[in-house]
């Protein structure tokens, strides 16, 4: 064991295994892990496998949140603003897109969309791609549409932990009744 082996940090090996992750982890960071950091969250994005409605590579280790939680294929997908709801973080946050085409790295091999502010202004995009999310701003619903090769998802908070407080109200009532919140996307951070 070396002076520094603490600097190292793999998930799942040097840290714990998030249960209710839904998306292949590469890394997840955050104060608990390492005192004075910030919170980060890496992992792949698959094709949709239109066969049995899940994203390959999700069902991994024993079919955890297909069993855990149900049948949980895209259960928002028939309505156009599907994905993570509206929602605001205490901290700045980045979002990374980051495409593996080795001949072509600003191919995203996907496109994604993205609601912005309390208007809910929509961008598409299918390009690397960085989002800049100021403290307190209203962001989502985020939904991949289409991804046709294996990228690369970055979340950074620049707070210690994962901060969210829900903005569901703007969205439809037929899709804020159709979605298991606290299972899905709780509020963390905030009092409520």
């Amino acid at each position: 064991m070396g002076k520094y082996d603490k600097y190292f940090i793999q998930y799942g090996i040097t840290t714990p295994i998030i249960e209710t992750e839904r998306r292949p982890v590469i890394a997840r960071m955050d104060d608990a892990v390492a005192k004075g950091s910030y919170f980060y969250l890496v992992h792949w994005m698959f094709p949709f496998d239109e066969k049995d409605g899940f994203y390959s590579g999700v069902r991994r280790k024993g079919d955890l949140w297909k069993n855990q939680y149900g049948d949980l294929q895209d259960i928002v997908s028939s309505h156009e603003m599907a994905g993570h709801p509206p929602h605001i973080h205490k901290d700045a946050e980045l979002l990374f897109h980051i495409g593996t085409n080795p001949d072509d790295p600003m191919d995203l091999g996907a496109e994604v969309q993205m609601y912005m502010g309390p208007e809910m202004e929509k961008h598409v995009f299918n390009k690397s791609t960085v989002i800049w999310i100021p403290p307190n701003f209203i962001h989502s619903p985020w939904k991949p549409l289409k991804t046709t090769r294996p990228w690369i998802f970055i979340e950074v908070n620049q707070g210690p932990v994962h901060t969210e407080k829900s903005f569901r109200q703007l969205l439809p009532r037929e899709l804020r009744e159709a979605t298991p919140w606290d299972r899905m996307w709780p509020d963390e951070g905030y009092t409520r």
